[in-house]
């Protein structure tokens, strides 16, 4: 009797699409858990861990923490606020700079005449007025024609938003008189005048500081007449944030546009 003969099996050569279809089917759940994470809280942040341990059954459950409720706080590149910072500093500086030339050109007479001297630096705007423009020898009340020097500089003062720092200063020439014991009570009470015209003038009050520095801080040497009359004087500063390292630029020298 003949030998039945047996069909040789064939290969069969689809049988990678198994293992690809089990691929494609973890690569869409994978991404399907991206997308879930990518808008999580709390609470789906652990339904998703439950999910992808039964989905996977090899992951362990992620614990909730602190670093899922990050996950909904928007991330600002270094290099953008970065950028943002420097703007709003250019910005606040050409303000600040305007300002100074607005008040160098209301009291463009006092500049040339050297009473009155603008600059800008780090700290604000300085505004220096020699004290025998605002006051009497010994005295710290303001006459009604010296005023109208400080009205001229609350004028551009008061549509502004900055804090006003008024400092009082004196030559070490001791003071001793009914009014003032010392030099203390005189630069004190002449910048409280001029706070106090400032707030007549419409500047808003929480904005003023009054602040007196006696002789503990000369511009120029109490050896001569000239150093001791530049040390007679009240400082009006206009504070702002601008960085240190930025060099103050002398505006009194500069042409009033």
């Amino acid at each position: 009797m003949p030998r039945k003969k047996y069909e040789e099996e064939h290969d069969n050569h689809d049988r990678w699409m198994v293992s690809y279809a089990d691929f494609i089917t973890l690569l869409f759940a994978f991404f399907v858990v991206m997308y879930a994470i990518s808008s999580v809280n709390e609470g789906k942040y652990r339904s998703v861990a439950s999910s992808l341990v039964g989905a996977f059954k090899s992951t362990p459950v992620i614990p909730a923490s602190d670093n899922a409720q990050q996950l909904n706080a928007p991330s600002i590149p270094k290099a953008a606020q970065q950028r943002r910072n420097a703007e709003a500093l250019r910005r606040e500086r050409e303000q600040m700079t305007h300002m100074a030339r607005d008040i160098q050109k209301s009291l463009a007479p006092l500049v040339s005449q050297g009473k009155v001297r603008v600059t800008q630096s780090p700290r604000g705007v300085r505004v220096e007025i020699n004290a025998s423009v605002l006051f009497a020898p010994g005295e710290a009340r303001l006459g009604d024609d010296t005023g109208e020097v400080l009205k001229a500089v609350a004028s551009v003062l008061k549509s502004d938003d900055h804090a006003i720092q008024v400092e009082g200063h004196t030559d070490s020439v001791p003071i001793r008189n009914s009014a003032f014991p010392s030099n203390w009570e005189l630069s004190s009470v002449r910048a409280s005048s001029v706070v106090r015209l400032f707030a007549e003038s419409g500047v808003t009050q929480n904005r003023l500081t009054a602040v007196g520095r006696g002789d503990t801080q000369p511009v120029d040497s109490n050896d001569t007449t000239e150093g001791r009359q530049r040390n007679r004087r009240v400082t009006v500063i206009i504070l702002s944030s601008l960085p240190e390292h930025v060099t103050e630029v002398p505006l009194a020298t500069a042409p009033v546009q």
